[in-house]
Formats: structure tokens, C-alpha cells, sequence
């Protein structure tokens, strides 16, 4: 099968291309390349010369020849939701529903899209499966429902798309992110020695290994038709449906000599929710989702020490989105509704 990954070259992107081509599949990439340098080690494959594309640009050529397409790309979190939500909506929901007609128009028939289990909001701590209520308390979940509605309309005999309601993402990638909470707490416990806490800790929260996902985009893309036609999947497990006081307990007992604190006077996230992934399990009985929110503390932690991360790499715009984007909104390399700029002219010397 041919493959275009929207979104290659970010966090989960970085390991999904080489996923899906050891499993035999031919992976090519489109992305707007906003995180280029924002790596850990020597991050994704080299592109070489292939330029930054937007998927709100996107063309039915751009397409031609792919059997499915994998779409990632968004702007991928609430604080980045809230910085400008007229471009999260730009981006999430018209890109995605560009690249989609553009994508069936050019006879591309799998259309993944990676939604978010954000979309349940404030659902409380009852696991909700994918036919409840959705309640988004964010821009960013409010564009994921929006587009897995819209996507719906376009669905047809010649267009098949699935909608995979990822839960939260952790786990070591070459285009590494520390604005997710597993990522967040362990990087900060080994580079300050605490494990410091934004809310009271009690809302709950569905994780997912970023590996595990790309097990369940391998799946869908894999399956017959008539299995995933137009149908959300809930991707975790149901055991990583965890407080976020219990995620701080796991990293302090990885990280030797860390103390957790919680955020002075803090009352709970709005974002808490429980999630059932009986859907995925029943549909995909050989699906193996392998991850435990324990071993994944232990990779972070090795990863970050093989690579000498310190404060000050935790604290800079390589590795946290919203710093990234104001980074590139100051330099002029973006405009407001994250569009690319040529890069300044510097005046011409006296």
C-alpha cells in the first residue's frame, strides 16, 4: 500500500513513517515543517530538498497515486489551541477537511485521521465508549469533533475514512515533545529533581504509547473496508486509564531521589475523563497495544540521559509547541494564522 502521512515530521509522525514502511507499506511525507531542529538526538530520516507544504493548500496532484492517506498534522495541544483559536480551527478543521477532498478527488480511498480522546472533554470519571456525549473544554477538541463530523459527510463508496480517538500520547521520539504529561512530568523530575504538579493530580486521564498508536493506524490502514467504514476507534488500554498524581508516583519512583509537589491552592483540570477501548479490542483481536505507562517512565528516562538532557533543554522552545510557535510568530517566519513567511531579508550594509 502507498501512504501519505500528513504530519511526518512531527512527534508521532517521526515514528510512524518508519512503522508503517517495516511493515511493508510504502510511507511518504507532507508537513509544513514547523518543528525542523526540534529534535532529540539525531531526529527524523534527512528530507533533503522537499519543500514545506500546508495541508490547507493541499491539492488533489499533491495525492495522486496514494492508496490512503494518514492525516496527523494539527496544531497539537490545548495551550497552542488557546494562543490563537482562529488558527487552530484554520488548521485542524479546514486543513483536514482540504486534504481529505483532496485526497478522495485524487482517488485516494483510506482517509486515517488522528482525532483525540480530548474530544470527551469533561466526562468525569465513568469510561466512556465512542458513542457517548462529547463534551470538548478546548478549541483543539473542539476542531476534532468538528472534523470527524464533517469528514462523515464526504464518506462514500469511493472515500472510507476512520477516526482514531487517540488517547493522551507519551513515549521517546526523534522529534521528541514535553508538553504531554508522561513526557512533561519525567523530564522535569530528572532535570529539577521534582515532580511538580499544574492541577490537584485527581483527573483521570486515557494514556497511549505513541508506538501503539502507530500499531493502530497499521491496523485500520490493514483491515477491510467494511471493518473500519466511517468508524471511530478509542486507541489505549483500558488499564491506562490513570490519575495524574498516579503518572507523578511512577516517574518519582524512576527517578531516583525525586519529590512530587502539587501546585499550591490547585483545583482540578476541566480535561477528566475515563475512556472504554472495547471497541478497538473487539474489532482487532490481534492487536496488541504492548506499552505499559511504567515501562514507557523507564524509556523517557534512559532516553533523556543518553542525551544529556538538561533545565535548560527543558525549558526552551525545542521541545515544547506553543514556545516553538511564538519562536517562529516573533521571527516572522510565521504569520498569525501560522502560515509561512519568507524568512526576513537582513538590511544591506552601509
Amino acid at each position: 500500500m502507498r501512504v501519505l502521512v500528513a504530519g511526518d515530521r512531527g512527534y508521532i509522525g517521526a515514528i510512524l513513517v518508519p512503522f508503517l514502511r517495516a511493515a511493508g507499506h510504502q510511507a511518504d511525507g507532507l508537513d509544513l515543517g514547523l518543528y525542523e531542529g526540534c529534535d532529540l538526538g539525531d531526529g527524523p530520516e534527512d528530507i533533503g530538498t522537499r519543500p514545506p507544504r500546508d495541508i490547507r493548500e493541499t491539492a488533489p496532484a499533491d495525492l495522486a497515486g496514494y492508496d490512503a492517506v494518514a492525516c496527523l498534522a494539527a496544531l497539537s495541544n490545548d495551550p497552542l489551541g488557546h494562543l490563537n483559536p482562529a488558527a487552530t480551527y484554520s488548521v485542524n478543521l479546514d486543513g483536514t477537511l482540504q486534504l481529505a477532498r483532496a485526497a478522495r478527488d485524487a482517488g485516494a480511498e483510506r482517509f486515517v485521521f488522528a482525532s483525540s480522546c480530548s474530544l470527551y472533554g469533561a466526562a468525569g470519571s465513568s469510561a466512556v465508549a465512542e458513542d457517548a456525549e462529547l463534551f470538548p473544554v478546548t478549541p483543539y477538541g473542539e476542531t476534532k469533533v468538528m472534523a470527524e463530523h464533517d469528514l462523515a459527510q464526504l464518506a462514500g463508496d469511493d472515500f472510507s475514512p476512520t477516526y482514531l480517538r487517540n488517547a493522551t500520547a507519551y513515549g521517546a521520539s526523534p522529534r521528541l515533545r514535553l508538553d504531554i504529561v508522561v513526557n512533561n512530568l519525567t523530564a522535569v523530575a530528572m532535570t529539577s529533581g521534582e515532580v511538580r504538579m499544574e492541577s490537584d493530580g485527581s483527573p483521570w486521564r486515557p494514556l497511549v504509547h505513541v508506538e501503539d498508536i502507530c500499531r493502530a493506524f497499521l491496523a485500520v490502514l490493514e483491515a477491510p473496508r467494511e471493518r473500519v467504514h466511517n468508524e471511530a476507534f478509542n486507541v489505549g488500554r483500558a488499564e491506562d486509564n490513570v490519575q495524574i498524581r498516579e503518572v507523578a508516583e511512577l516517574v518519582r519512583d524512576a527517578v531516583p531521589g525525586a519529590k512530587v509537589s502539587f501546585a499550591e491552592g490547585a483545583g482540578p483540570d476541566l480535561r477528566n475523563y475515563r475512556v472504554d477501548f472495547g471497541k478497538l479490542n473487539d474489532t482487532f483481536p490481534g492487536l496488541k497495544l504492548r506499552w505499559t505507562v511504567r515501562e514507557g517512565v523507564a524509556e523517557l528516562v534512559s532516553a533523556y540521559t543518553g542525551h544529556g538532557m538538561t533545565y535548560d533543554d527543558f525549558m526552551s522552545a525545542r521541545f515544547v509547541r506553543l514556545r516553538r510557535i511564538q519562536e517562529l510568530l516573533s521571527a516572522g517566519l510565521v504569520d498569525e494564522m501560522l502560515r509561512r513567511q519568507p524568512a526576513p531579508v537582513p538590511p544591506a550594509s552601509p
